[in-house]
């Protein structure tokens, strides 16, 4: 596989991004659905460096599939919906109730882009801005997870 290729596979996801249906949406169930195995599982600290790794590798890997696809934030690039996905579960363990409502709020969030996820878009250049606005959305869909768990209205676990 070229490099081309491999880059526009990973911003993909696999096949999540080849969705003819809201790629996003897929983007994000796969996040959910890899969790469990490759991101809850590691303490905080692991969690915190590898969201730092896949923010740098996707912005990058970003960039240069909006220039394979001639395309500003192309929809079937999908690694910033993995990013911000996990960044709304960073605190917790694994719980079904979890993911779905990890999910609900994110895609909300993602979806709608109220302030200041939409102007988030332009804080940064090329794929550094694709990521950025994903990140904002899951640090308030992780705020919201956490006040859904102070108040009491799930019974999430935190790591």
């Amino acid at each position: 596989m070229d490099s081309s290729r491999l880059v526009l596979f990973f911003c993909r996801l696999g096949p999540a991004g080849r969705s003819p249906w809201a790629p996003g949406t897929c983007g994000t169930f796969e996040a959910l659905v890899l969790a469990p195995f490759l991101f809850l599982p590691l303490g905080l600290a692991g969690r915190l460096f590898l969201l730092a790794v896949l923010f740098v590798a996707g912005s990058l890997a970003a960039t240069r599939a909006e220039e394979l696809l001639q395309r500003k934030d192309p929809g079937e690039v999908v690694i910033d919906e993995l990013v911000g996905a996990w960044i709304a579960i960073l605190p917790f363990a694994f719980s079904w109730t979890l993911m779905l409502c990890a999910f609900v709020l994110f895609r909300f969030f993602d979806i709608l882009k109220p302030w200041p996820v939409k102007a988030s878009e332009n804080w940064l250049p090329a794929g550094w801005g694709v990521m950025v606005d994903d990140v904002v959305g899951g640090v308030m869909a992780m705020i919201c997870l956490c006040l859904l768990k102070a108040t009491g209205v799930f019974a999430f676990s935190w790591l």
